[in-house]
């Protein structure tokens, strides 16, 4: 089926994207060739000054291991320096030291080694362990796993880890003051990637070498690390501070990765645009959106664009549909999660749509403003102003000026991110992009799982809806399976929930199910009351508008509390979160929220609570029929 407007896509012509490290050239968009040339002359003139440590510090996808590669491949080309590289995150246990040792060893010169080994043959017992470990770096054998007794005889015993650090000390010596045709010695730049993925353990163990084994002339250790992930509110947030304190001394010197200007990242946003397929599609609106929105993230980039692929090229729903309507739909269901939620809710006839809503809003906000340019809204506009106005119930008259107090009456009614959309220079852009497309309303019909008009009426191929941003979260679609991937989080909460379209709660309640919740649906006040008659939940759950009863939710917990029949905590679930709803929910002592991450963090909340409770609670007497 090709709908009017433009020819039929050829989803052939996309492709993905990989995550690997850039090793320059062409894929050096962002310019990290040139940062690594400075990085390694830094290094080379920094040799007298080893032993040393360089984090290279960045937060998740900012181009670290870009950008250690790209160093690495240029001291590659130093005669005097050697390069290893090591992954702390691939090693767990008594392997990350070894590993980390036999990463040093083996950058050395086979002859050292085995000049080392000719020194220790006749050594105490602590030279034949090493006898296997530098055996094994020299290539002579295949040799894994006799290292861990002599780390745990290390870490007992005071003399041998000298005698260790000495050894390891005079093995990088000899190798260093051998540079032939050189008068500054040997240089061996150890690169650890990954440190901010690991365990606390893995963490200090590392630390741990670099400060007590490998603190020898002629190393230089450079670290990739989000240092805010390894900072005390971050994945060591549980150290103490003499360990905080030990790891402000490993890192002695930071690079913080800069996030790039503005011309790097527009590059690197066509550039990725271009390798991918996609870039007649991408106007200049959108490729700002990208750069600001994504936060200069390189990698987020990267998984916003195969996100993108992957939806079209796979998804049916698009079967029909343009990659102009495919691309803007899929930026807002990123960037502007709240709002596509809220405007692909199935809607009943007399109720106005987000978008629609939106839209008038904008019109009352611009007459609002009082700018000299801005021009009388029509009488077109003024009715659907004036619509908008009716049904939220703010009190005006065709007298009622349409100005800033009439504005703020309206808001306490709208969504609470409608101010700020509204001055969202990308997202209305991208919104008006979207509505200007001549299949506009049939893709919004689409997304709201609403029949489409069909062009052609032979034609009936099955028609896909889009998953869901909350069931690829949660994984939802391996039910079908029997496998319960989820904990009894929720093992034993009872669960009240309250709205009279249950379906919609679908997800939402097969997660509660499978976390071990007791879950009663009711979709009126009459069914909650039966409910309620022989049961109480730990927590009730409601929406607020129920048909023609813009407040039945409110209305009903309401009259619980003043009966007393339920005073247990209750959360709001809507779709649109006002100021007028969080008022209200407020003085009902109820939490209210659109996103139902913040529902699972209310009931661990609860959960929490329950658990205490149980704790304390009084042992029972014989005659309460309590347990004992």
């Amino acid at each position: 089926m090709v709908l009017a407007g433009h020819d039929a896509p050829d989803w052939t012509a996309f492709s993905l994207l990989g995550d690997e490290p850039v090793l320059g050239g062409e894929q050096d968009a962002l310019g990290a060739a040139g940062t690594a040339e400075r990085l390694c002359r830094l290094l080379l003139s920094s040799q007298r000054s080893t032993p040393f440590t360089l984090a290279v510090d960045g937060g998740w996808g900012m181009g670290k291991s870009s950008l250690m590669r790209l160093t690495d491949r240029r001291l590659r080309q130093e005669p005097q320096v050697r390069t290893v590289w090591y992954n702390a995150w691939t090693a767990s246990g008594g392997d990350v030291l070894e590993g980390l040792i036999k990463s040093v060893l083996t950058g050395l010169d086979p002859n050292v080694l085995r000049r080392g080994l000719h020194r220790l043959r006749d050594s105490p017992p602590l030279a034949g362990a090493l006898r296997v470990l530098l055996t094994a770096a020299a290539g002579l054998v295949h040799a894994a796993g006799p290292i861990d007794e002599l780390w745990n005889r290390m870490s007992a015993d005071a003399r041998t880890r000298n005698e260790m650090r000495d050894v390891l000390r005079d093995l990088v010596t000899d190798w260093a003051q051998q540079a032939p045709g050189s008068t500054g010695g040997r240089l061996l730049v150890v690169f650890i990637d990954d440190l901010d993925r690991c365990s606390e353990e893995t963490v200090l163990t590392v630390c741990e070498a670099l400060k007590l084994y490998l603190d020898v002339p002629g190393l230089a250790f450079v670290i990739g690390c989000d240092r805010s992930a390894l900072a005390p509110g971050g994945l060591l947030r549980d150290l103490s501070p003499a360990a905080s304190a030990f790891m402000e001394k490993i890192f002695q010197t930071v690079y913080r990765v800069p996030a790039a200007d503005d011309a790097e990242i527009t590059a690197y946003v066509r550039r990725c645009a271009g390798s991918a397929g996609i870039a007649p599609f991408l106007d200049d609106d959108l490729v700002r959106l990208l750069v600001e929105r994504s936060a200069r993230n390189p990698r987020r980039i990267k998984r916003l664009v195969n996100g993108f692929v992957l939806e079209a090229t796979l998804n049916p729903v698009w079967r029909g549909f343009g990659p102009q309507a495919v691309l803007r739909v899929l930026l807002l269901q990123y960037f502007y999660a709240d709002f596509y939620r809220m405007m692909t809710i199935p809607r009943a006839p007399a109720e106005r749509d987000t978008l629609t809503d939106f839209r008038d809003y904008r019109l009352l906000r611009a007459s609002a403003a009082g700018l000299p340019d801005t021009q009388a809204p029509s009488d077109t506009d003024q009715d659907r102003v004036a619509a908008q106005l009716a049904y939220h119930e703010v009190a005006f008259t065709s007298a009622t000026p349409l100005g800033p107090d009439l504005l703020a009456a309206l808001e306490r009614r709208l969504p609470v991110d409608f101010p700020r959309l509204a001055a969202d220079r990308g997202f209305t852009s991208l919104l008006d992009e979207l509505l200007a497309l001549e299949d506009a309303e049939e893709v919004l019909a689409r997304l709201r799982h609403a029949p489409v008009p069909r062009l052609a009426a032979e034609e009936r191929e099955p028609v896909g809806v889009p998953q869901s941003v909350l069931e690829r979260a949660f994984g939802l679609d391996d039910a079908a399976t029997g496998v319960t991937p989820y904990p009894p989080a929720f093992a034993g909460l009872r669960v009240l929930w309250v709205d009279d379209a249950p379906e919609r709660n679908h997800v939402e309640t097969t997660y509660l199910l499978r976390t071990g919740a007791d879950v009663r649906a009711a979709e009126d006040d009459h069914r909650a009351d039966l409910a309620l008659a022989g049961w109480t939940p730990d927590v009730i759950i409601s929406d607020i508008k129920r048909g023609s009863e813009s407040a039945a939710g409110f209305d009903y917990v309401r009259r619980l509390r003043e009966e007393r029949r339920y005073r247990g905590p209750v959360m709001f679930f809507t779709a649109e979160m006002t100021p007028d709803r969080i008022d209200e929910a407020q003085s009902l002592g109820a939490g209210i929220t659109v996103a139902f991450t913040e529902v699972i963090a209310h009931l661990k909340e609860v959960m929490a609570a329950k658990r205490r409770s149980a704790r304390t609670a009084p042992p029972g007497r014989p005659s309460d029929g309590r347990p004992r």
